[in-house]
């Protein structure tokens, strides 16, 4: 290997280790820093980083370090001490913490979600506590069917089904009935009659309303009307707080109210729902929540729920507040991707292209790397934006991490281009279905005519070797036999390696892309062998997911590099 070649593998090296795959643009400049003399070649000197940075990222993480070990072992980073795993959950004893993640069934998790939920996970299986997903239906206005389902199947599939217990608060109505009434009669809350802008306006000049001083009795008796007499809007129930507090949001804020929308699961049955910090409360008071995980955007409303705790007599869970992530490039909403769903423009909450966990659980992420996105970040206050772009970048590497020392390699050439080596004698290749795990395994007998990938340019003068195979001169538009061994050819900068297929009951591929185009080509017979589901590498390609088996091809989704 030439000296700008060296130069060129061990930055590849190094930004391969450190982001989990290397990026040519992010090498070069390193490399004409280090020798300027190239500057004027720059061009060609690209063209070299393209090839090495291919090689590059094919090989195994423990492969890139052994080599960068021996070419440039300063360039290695120092390993310095830093914090491994979560912060200690304040006031936590191993087997009695219990925590909740709470989302509104308006459409499936995405990133977003998998952020808090993985914090939460993580603390689960840190204590060895109970992990609880309730699901918040309690407004009817912003509730997608479908999403009772896909919540209990996000929330399996990324805690690796160590949810313990699964809550629709729409069950539990009697449950909040219960509390309410007790309230009342303890004089804790009231059933307020006032017009909304009335009410306001007494709230801001902290000055009670003339419900608040009612005997309780006066309350029951109202809150039995809210089943039966009042309207939508005639009455509301409130807590007795602090009326002059300095918060105005906390001054008798609503629990309970009254709706005659049609729900999806109970229809037209109830009619007094609570409201988000009124079912949270109770909930938590009946499931023994002792540490709750959530956006700082709530942070007024676990003060809401501790006064409804005190009065309760119940020792309000540990709250702690994390920021916000904003994901640069893609609104992670599950109501501004609903309309797009609805009008055809994406296929559905698993579509390639959005960032949602139904969509890489299909590409073949594993629910470990996002949680270690999560323990990464870790919880803090701090809010962040990450450019979508980057964010995948750092997920990539630690899927890659897993799915790298279980995925079989295989080769498949998209846009086939046959190739004919003239003097090339009959082979024998065996190959190995994991150069670290399972060797051999994959047998082919050649005869001198290949399947090469449409995208290999063959270059006048240059040798190329067909990967474990053979090594070719391209001459005068033609292919000709030059050497078997590698070693024949290792050390030649005018070399580079391609891989193949032979025409031997080959199988029709097609991989769905993250764009949503697909790359059709050919792969070798021992593709018959995947399973739906199984992760495989495609060499030089990438990691991929087997979607789908039929007789007439095989079907992946892509996954990355």
């Amino acid at each position: 290997m030439t000296d700008h070649k060296i130069i060129i593998k061990k930055y590849a090296l190094q930004n391969a280790i450190k982001f989990g795959q290397a990026n040519p643009r992010k090498i070069i400049s390193k490399v004409l820093g280090e020798a300027p003399e190239l500057k004027s070649k720059a061009k060609e000197i690209m063209t070299d980083i393209k090839e090495i940075v291919d090689q590059v990222n094919s090989m195994s993480k423990e492969d890139m370090q052994k080599e960068i070990n021996e070419i440039a072992p300063d360039l290695l980073e120092k390993k310095t001490e830093k914090r491994v795993g979560l912060k200690p959950l304040p006031d936590a004893e191993k087997g009695k913490v219990v925590l909740r993640f709470e989302p509104s069934p308006s459409g499936p998790m995405h990133i977003g979600h998998a952020y808090v939920f993985g914090l939460n996970v993580e603390y689960r299986n840190m204590y060895e506590g109970k992990l609880i997903l309730r699901i918040s239906d309690t407004n009817a206005s912003n509730i997608d069917a479908e999403s009772y389902d896909m919540l209990k199947q996000d929330g399996d599939w990324l805690s690796k089904n160590k949810v313990d217990e699964f809550i629709i608060q729409s069950d539990r109505l009697d449950i909040y009935y219960t509390h309410a009434l007790k309230l009342l009669d303890a004089g804790h809350i009231y059933v307020c009659e006032c017009d909304n802008e009335d009410f306001r306006q007494l709230k801001e000049a902290k000055t009670a309303c003339p419900c608040r001083e009612l005997v309780p009795e006066v309350h029951v008796k109202r809150w039995h009307k809210m089943f039966t007499d009042y309207k939508e809007g005639d009455a509301v129930v409130r807590f007795k707080s602090d009326i002059a507090h300095k918060n105005p949001a906390m001054r008798d804020f609503p629990l309970l109210r009254i709706s005659d929308i049609e729900h999806p699961k109970t229809g037209k049955e109830f009619r007094v729902w609570p409201l988000m910090n009124f079912s949270v409360a109770i909930d938590d008071m009946e499931s023994g929540v002792t540490h709750t995980i959530r956006g700082k955007d709530h942070a007024d409303n676990a003060k809401k729920q501790e006064m409804i705790h005190n009065v309760s007599e119940f020792k309000t869970p540990i709250a702690l507040s994390t920021g916000r992530i904003n994901f640069e490039g893609f609104p992670v909403s599950c109501s501004k991707t609903r309309p797009k769903i609805e009008d055809g423009t994406y296929s559905g909450w698993d579509d390639i292209r959005i960032p949602f966990l139904k969509a890489l659980a299909r590409q073949g992420y594993q629910p470990e790397a996002l949680i270690k996105y999560a323990t990464e970040v870790g919880l803090t206050k701090t809010d962040k934006s990450v450019n979508l772009k980057d964010f995948f970048s750092v997920i990539n590497s630690f899927n890659k991490d897993i799915v790298d020392p279980i995925s079989n390699r295989y080769f498949f050439v998209k846009n086939p281009k046959k190739i004919v080596v003239e003097g090339a004698p009959e082979i024998e290749v065996e190959l190995d279905l994991h150069p670290d795990k399972k060797k051999g395994g994959r047998a082919f007998q050649t005869k001198g005519e290949f399947f090469i990938d449409g995208d290999d340019k063959l270059e006048e003068g240059k040798i190329y070797r067909l990967m474990d195979c053979l090594n070719f001169t391209f001459k005068d538009n033609k292919c000709v036999f030059h050497s078997k061994s590698y070693d024949d050819v290792k050390d030649n900068s005018n070399c580079r390696i391609i891989h193949w297929v032979i025409d031997d009951n080959t199988v029709n591929v097609e991989v769905l892309m993250p764009n949503n185009t697909t790359a059709s080509g050919i792969g070798e017979k021992y593709i018959n062998d995947i399973k739906e589901n199984e992760i495989v590498q495609l060499e030089r390609f990438g990691f991929v997911r087997c979607d789908s088996i039929t007789p007439d091809k095989t079907v992946f989704w892509f996954a990355h590099r």
